[in-house]
């Protein structure tokens, strides 16, 4: 460095003495949350119910589910939005969840106290996901989170436009870098760059698949027109795929407590408008080789309280029912709703 002046035995820019915004910027920054790797400050946000899936009715049976409650959920923060994927802990209560403008979510539900439906989100924190280099992104592209997965003490997550999945530790993300990647299996030059490796998944450990990774590609296929997809670990390692019907695109996953696999698709096109429908794929399906279809277990379209659905997860409830909680990705446009909406599996299907 040129121009330097020693004092008390240290070595410090001339400039940061002869001005005291500069030297007062410098000590902000290297004190901020990110340099610290501390928490960003808690995010508010304001929740709307959603009490009625289906427009104008009070219908609470949709297929193979049954409509608890949702929330239509807004913020002044300009980082909240664009939720590619959300994994709930084992309170039920506490998740993460992964934006697509490469930072971390982490956050609890509130639930009405004569309810139970979901009343609001609080503790709500927003942290961008760092690097190998320990630095934040500074293009969308480079860190285009879509797929979530949670194992042991780790956590998976998957990225468009550069392919890969990288592993983070499961504590302190604000400060987390990824410790290595997990190959994907699925050829590079196979997956499109903007609907690769959308859904992510940690298999239960007694399980067919045995605590496996399970990656789909939202709309990448192959020469029979099926998704790809892949078992990334375990005894059963390897490709396999899943049918695709129609204009539906996968877009996330999570395994039922007996190994069976929900996908999660959305749809859009100008003739049809927005969809959503999720899948219930059996887990001895899931094999290396096989082309996997599944039960219908909703669909659902623009007369609906529906988004751009790309999260969802299993929640089981005290009580021994199963939950299932969705989340939508406004894309951060004036035109699209960040949504929350739970399910219940119908008992005797769970």
């Amino acid at each position: 460095m040129r121009d330097k002046t020693r004092r008390s035995g240290g070595v410090f820019p001339r400039r940061s003495f002869a001005s005291p915004v500069a030297t007062l910027a410098f000590f902000l920054a290297i004190l901020s949350p990110a340099a610290i790797g501390a928490s960003s400050p808690e995010v508010a946000v304001t929740s709307s119910p959603i009490r009625d899936f289906l427009t104008g009715s009070s219908e609470r049976h949709f297929g193979k589910l049954e409509f608890i409650g949702g929330l239509s959920m807004r913020s002044s923060d300009p980082d909240f939005g664009a939720i590619s994927s959300v994994r709930f802990r084992a309170d039920g209560r506490s998740f993460v969840a992964v934006l697509d403008t490469g930072h971390w979510m982490t956050g609890e539900i509130e639930r009405d106290s004569k309810t139970g439906a979901l009343s609001g989100v609080s503790m709500l924190h927003i942290d961008p996901m760092l690097n190998e280099n320990g630095t934040a992104a500074r293009r969308k592209v480079d860190m285009d989170a879509e797929g979530l997965a949670v194992r042991g003490d780790r956590l998976y997550v998957s990225y468009e436009q550069f392919h890969r999945i990288g592993i983070y530790p499961d504590k302190n993300l604000a400060g987390a870098k990824p410790r290595g990647r997990l190959p994907h299996l699925i050829p590079n030059n196979a997956l499109k760059r903007n609907a690769g490796l959308e859904t992510l998944v940690a298999s239960p450990e007694n399980s067919p698949l045995k605590g496996a990774l399970v990656a789909v590609a939202e709309d990448s296929v192959d020469r029979n027109g099926n998704l790809y997809a892949a078992i990334l670990d375990g005894p059963l390692k390897g490709l396999f795929a899943v049918k695709k019907h129609g204009d539906f695109a996968a877009t996330d996953g999570a395994f039922l407590p007996n190994g069976d696999l929900l996908l999660l698709e959305r749809r859009f096109n100008f003739s049809e408008g927005a969809g959503v429908r999720i899948r219930r794929i059996e887990g001895q399906d899931i094999r290396p080789g096989a082309v996997v279809d599944g039960e219908t277990l909703i669909e659902a379209g623009p007369s609906y309280q529906i988004d751009n659905m790309e999260g969802i997860d299993v929640v089981p409830q005290p009580g021994g029912s199963t939950h299932l909680i969705l989340v939508s990705d406004d894309n951060h446009s004036f035109l699209q709703r960040n949504l929350m909406l739970e399910f219940k599996l119908n008992q005797s299907d769970s």
